[in-house]
């Protein structure tokens, strides 16, 4: 990716404008959430990603309810299910 400078002003509400090259170059829709932190004296937008509730991984995710959830959590969470079942099965 090249890095070009481009300069904007802050309005009176703390806004910037990032250009629509920069919005379509990096697949930025309207409404699209970005992520705002800071590093050292750079702000830093970075389009956002959620990502497992559990682990806060951000790849192989399923929506469940609402909630995104790796696969990797998703088996853990079934094999303690299995485990509980079981333990319950050998109690009655």
């Amino acid at each position: 990716m090249i890095s070009i400078g481009i300069v904007r002003k802050v309005d009176e509400l703390g806004r910037i404008v990032i250009p629509k090259e920069t919005r379509e170059q990096l697949n930025i829709a309207i409404k699209d959430p970005l992520e705002i932190f800071t590093d050292d004296e750079t702000i830093v937008l970075k389009k956002y990603q959620p990502g497992c509730m559990f682990c806060g991984k951000i790849d192989d995710l399923h929506e469940i309810k609402d909630r995104m959830i790796c696969s990797s959590c998703i088996q853990k969470i079934l094999a303690e299910v299995e485990k509980e079942k079981e333990q319950l099965i050998h109690k009655v």
